[in-house]
């Protein structure tokens, strides 16, 4: 597939990952490269609908594009004609450019059907046949560095660069103020203690066992330390959520102060403006925990059968790293933050847990104890 360097007349730019929230902001360091080397470009992102609040506000991208996925559940003719029409929307804006972070079948048609004279790719053996072929330039990924470096390889390949590897997230004033006023509303002190915890996720086998998070939980109390406590909107998750608050709240009496609980409650830019203002983020593998790691704030999270290689939370000071999270599991850092995961050999597994039970028991082996004893090392400093 070519290598060629020199991509003439760019003036329109589309970049395409048609996936779930974290993936969508751990391409953040492309859109930089890419102002980097097409300073005028008007450079657009096209994301899954409820996905691209990550990348809003950004100043590296002049315009997204969201694809409503829902147009799957519409009767078989309207699901094709809204199809068609959203491909010939994309087309008539006339990108000279386009880049698949994706890898998928409608990513590829929505490349080809752009016109665009160049048309980069993530090179994939699934999907229909002959797909490569609708491109101009292809690469595959080293499937065992991080996602922001396998992301940026794509481009970086063709020799599309930046030095910047930070994953930057935009909050709104507006958005900051709420959750100020919110801690003011709690009486919580500007110097208090705070720790952000999601503990949950929209895929189940990634979460820990809720009497455990619960321990946590409490023991955070029980150090006069604030806990904000926040969870998707989502039916399970937030059942799940409830869940382990009941553990939590059945001993609260004298902590209620520090407790507050936002479960279902927030928007994305909401989410990261709680973590801006904590002190640290205690929760599992999640697009909440990428979110807190790109506005700053030191991650504590569990890891079970995904790959912290993979999927780690981003340093973005640490970002020069060339791989971070350089074993293949077990307890790892980078930069301010830390992944804990067990070293056993079947991990990563990426099944969604045991025997397609549903519960990793990787996760289960990890105890509260562990875990305190990193909260307490990381709260010192």
């Amino acid at each position: 597939m070519k290598r060629n360097r020199n991509f003439n007349g760019i003036k329109k730019i589309l970049v395409i990952k048609l996936r779930h929230i974290g993936d969508v902001l751990l391409t953040v360091p492309v859109f930089r490269a890419l102002r980097e080397t097409f300073p005028h470009a008007h450079i657009s992102a096209l994301a899954n609908l409820e996905t691209e609040e990550v990348l809003t506000g950004n100043s590296l991208i002049d315009e997204i594009l969201p694809f409503d996925r829902n147009i799957k559940k519409l009767s078989h003719m309207k699901y094709y004609l809204k199809e068609i029409d959203f491909l010939m929307q994309i087309k008539k804006k006339g990108f000279d450019m386009t880049v698949d972070l994706t890898g998928g079948d409608r990513a590829a048609m929505i490349s080809f059907v752009s016109g665009a004279r160049y048309k980069l790719g993530w090179e994939s053996k699934k999907g229909f046949i002959g797909k490569g072929h609708l491109y101009t330039h292809l690469y595959k990924p080293n499937g065992n560095r991080h996602m922001v470096l396998q992301n940026l390889d794509v481009v970086r390949h063709f020799g599309i660069n930046t030095e910047d590897l930070s994953v930057d997230f935009q909050i709104p004033e507006d958005d900051k103020a709420l959750i100020k006023k919110i801690l003011n509303e709690k009486n919580v002190k500007e110097d208090a203690p705070i720790v952000h915890v999601h503990p949950t996720s929209r895929w189940l086998f990634k979460c820990w066992e809720d009497e455990y998070m619960a321990e946590v939980m409490n023991w955070l109390l029980e150090q006069r330390v604030n806990i904000i406590v926040t969870s998707s909107p989502d039916e399970r998750e937030l059942d799940k959520a409830k869940g382990i608050l009941s553990l939590v709240l059945s001993g609260l009496t004298t902590h209620d102060s520090q407790f507050i609980d936002l479960c279902g409650k927030t928007t994305i830019k909401q989410l990261a403006a709680i973590s801006d203002v904590s002190d640290l983020f205690f929760g599992v593998d999640s697009a909440p925990m990428h979110i807190a790691a790109a506005v700053g704030t030191p991650v504590i999270a569990l890891f079970g059968p995904s790959g912290a290689f993979n999927w780690g939370p981003w340093d973005n000071e640490s970002s020069k790293f060339k791989n971070p999270y350089i074993q293949r599991n077990g307890i790892q850092t980078f930069g301010m933050h830390t992944v804990i995961q067990r070293d056993w050999e079947c991990i990563p597994c990426g099944k969604d847990g045991c025997d397609g039970s549903k519960i990793s028991k990787c996760l289960d082996d990890i105890k509260p104890g562990e875990i305190i004893n990193i909260l307490r090392e990381k709260l010192k400093k």
